[in-house]
């Protein structure tokens, strides 16, 4: 049972009057309940709490002109469009190159503010913002803040306090543990009471990173294992808390707008419920699965559980709704959230905007009735990642770019053409929003803009998103949690991606354009008939007619298939092909000669039917090597660890595809491996 104080005695403990607090509690800036006709405040409230100013009449400070942008990509453009349409000047540190300033380093970040001539910072997501510690060395060197309190940050950025309070307040959370016992022994005894399936989370941070489903008491010890390693890594704190997981819920959030002297209001919700490892991948907004009632008690939450904290400026607050329609408090992000957009559109609102006046200390200016949503927004996320194999992250340079346009799109992208995409950031590239009078015509709006959007160079996950949004689920608005991992990939995808004849076509007609000899030594001469290329692509080769394509296509060629060659886009950037197919950037070259020990080696950690010999394990993924689960000598198992990756703060187990024994292996703790870099030898 939570620990509650009569009004007295939080005042005592808050070092103010009694009559403070009992003007407070009848504002709604001290959430408290009735016990027998006396006021009761829980203690995680007070904890929480900041008081008010008592001058209601605070004055506006000077307006802001020059922000500082701590962050990079979409979102520092973003910002910065804001910006510039105020008339504010924007600063965007360098974040690649020798002279990269590491956007994690709060002093460097201050010094660099203060060195720009700054006097606000905008710290975007992710990196700094929602470092409590960050936001007191920003208002110490005199520079504004645009965000919450530090002292909100740290109330609502630890997970299991937030829990605590959101319980205090009477708003429901899921079963499970939030204590301050984090030894295996207590964890495992708080699961056996929570009950399996359960998640597990860390209780400093957010984004999905770090957190395991397990669904059976035997897979507890090693989940609290691989989370707390990713928590670390990500966080700086390792500790965890456990929630009994709800299968096939929908992820709904609620925007807050807070301003200093205590005005508070909410701008609808978003449905997140398209997720993929705890990742969002589409949001909208309304969601189609919250009624007018819902919303209001949503609504309602969120703005207690921000009051309870002296929240100021722009938050979310995340809930999670069964099927029965009953939600349950998540967590408060204290930041910008990735899918801003879409309540942008609805609302008419620019967030961004908002932020920065109360940051000047102006009011809102506006209430709910002055807030009326207009039709439906959905946003999908672009990243540099294949989500045809396992979604694993992606790197490359953008070789060409086509970007969307028309009515009601919109589209925030921090990328251009010569980009080089590495593995040292989060892979999403921009994200694509469209608004319609009504859901349908937003999906839409949206797929055609998905269809016009061309990313050669690198991969992404375009041709997957193209899919998702014409998927009935999801159009039907009845996708939840659990839906993604239940549909992709359709049974018949290799099928319908397989790439067709046309594009060798065309990607010959690149590699060696018609009028330009092959060269004979290459194997693509042939005595009286025309020399034919090999090429390379995903895996397969396929011998074409030099020459071939588009614009070299033989009169005895299907027309059909020379229109759809002449239709694909295409481009040459040194030694590759790159074509558009269907989204997917593939890349085509010029085989190399044959290597038969290679191709046998191949063979074998494929699975090939008949296959024998030693087996290649290779880097599925750029990235770390957190961990060599193997060595030299040593028997292994089809399945075993052989080595675990890092990327993004994220971990992936490269597995040995044979039974048999560690021959060779090539990589070391900490060391860095690109895409495809052998890892080791596995001999049967």
């Amino acid at each position: 049972m939570t620990d509650e104080l009569a009004p007295s005695e939080v005042a005592r403990r808050l070092g103010t009057s009694t009559r403070s607090i009992q003007r407070w509690i009848a504002s709604g800036r001290l959430p408290a309940r009735r016990v027998g006709g006396r006021w009761r405040v829980a203690t995680g409230a007070i904890d929480a709490f900041v008081a008010p100013r008592e001058d209601e009449r605070l004055p506006a400070v000077a307006p802001i002109r020059s922000v500082f942008i701590a962050n990079r990509g979409e979102i520092a453009h973003r910002i910065a469009r804001t910006c510039e349409r105020l008339g504010i000047r924007a600063v965007a540190p360098v974040t690649d190159g020798p002279t990269a300033l590491d956007l994690l380093d709060a002093t460097a970040v201050v010094d660099a503010a203060l060195a720009a001539g700054a006097d606000a910072v905008h710290p975007g997501f992710g990196f700094l913002a929602e470092n409590a510690a960050f936001a007191e060395l920003v208002e110490a060197a005199g520079i504004r803040w645009v965000g919450p309190p530090p002292a909100a940050i740290r109330a609502m950025g630890d997970k299991a306090a937030a829990r605590r309070l959101a319980a205090s307040l009477g708003i429901p959370v899921l079963p499970g543990y939030d204590g301050r016992g984090q030894s295996d022994r207590v964890l495992t005894r708080a699961a056996q009471q929570t009950g399996f399936p359960l998640i597990v989370k860390p209780a400093a941070g957010g984004g999905g990173k770090g957190m395991r489903i397990v669904r059976e008491p035997g897979r507890l010890v090693d989940a609290l294992a691989a989370a707390r390693r990713e928590a670390m890594a990500a966080f700086g704190d390792d500790r965890l808390i456990l929630e009994r997981l709800v299968e096939g819920g929908r992820h709904v959030e609620v925007q807050v707008l807070f301003d200093a002297h205590g005005n508070g209001i909410h701008l609808g919700e978003r449905d997140c419920s398209v997720q993929r490892r705890h990742q969002k991948v589409l949001e909208e907004s309304p969601s189609a699965a919250v009624t007018p009632d819902l919303r209001a008690r949503l609504g309602e939450a969120a703005l207690t559980l921000a009051r309870a904290v002296g929240y100021v400026n722009a938050g979310t607050c995340e809930f999670l709704v069964d099927d029965r329609g009953l939600p349950a408090f998540l967590e408060m992000n204290t930041r910008l959230q990735v899918e801003h957009p879409v309540t942008e559109l609805v609302t008419g609102r620019d967030l961004v905007a908002d932020q920065l006046r109360i940051a000047t200390g102006e009011r809102l200016g506006f209430d709910a009735d002055a807030v009326q949503p207009t039709g439906h927004a959905v946003e999908v996320r672009l990243y540099a990642e294949d989500a045809e194999d396992g979604f694993l992250p992606a790197t490359g340079r953008v070789e060409l770019l086509t970007w969307p346009a028309g009515e009601g799109i919109r589209v925030d992208a921090g990328l251009e053409p010569g980009s080089v995409i590495g593995g040292r950031f989060d892979p999403m590239l921009a994200k694509i929003v469209a608004w319609g009078p009504d859901r349908p015509a937003a999906f839409e709006r949206l797929a055609e803009a998905l269809d016009r959007t061309v990313v050669l160079g690198v991969v992404t996950n375009l041709r997957f998103l193209r899919w998702l949004v014409r998927q009935p689920v999801v159009l039907a608005g009845e996708a939840r949690t659990d839906t993604l991992e239940r549909i992709w990939p359709p049974d018949d995808w290799a099928a319908r991606t397989a790439i067709p004849d046309e594009a060798w076509r065309a990607a010959a007609a690149c590699l060696v354009p018609p009028g330009e000899p092959a060269d004979p030594w290459a194997g693509g001469w042939r005595l009286n008939a025309r020399p034919v290329v090999t090429l390379e692509a995903a895996g397969s080769f396929r011998s074409v007619p030099a020459g071939d394509g588009a614009s070299g296509t033989p009169p005895s060629a299907d027309p059909a298939a020379a229109d759809r060659a002449s239709s694909i886009v295409a481009v040459l950037a040194g030694d590759a092909a790159y074509l558009d197919l269907a989204g997917r950037s593939t890349s085509f070259r010029l085989a190399a000669a044959p290597d038969v020990d290679k191709a046998a080696r191949a063979a074998v950690a494929h699975g090939f039917v008949g296959a024998t010999g030693p087996a290649d394990v290779l880097a599925p993924m750029p990235g770390a090597v957190l961990r060599v689960h193997a060595a030299i000598g040593h028997a292994i198992a089809a399945g075993d660890p052989v080595v675990t990756l890092e990327a993004m703060k994220m971990e992936h187990v490269v597995v040995s595809p044979i039974d048999g024994r560690v021959a060779d292996l090539r990589v070391r703790t900490a060391e860095q491996v690109a895409r495809g870099q052998l890892l080791a030898v596995i001999e049967p």
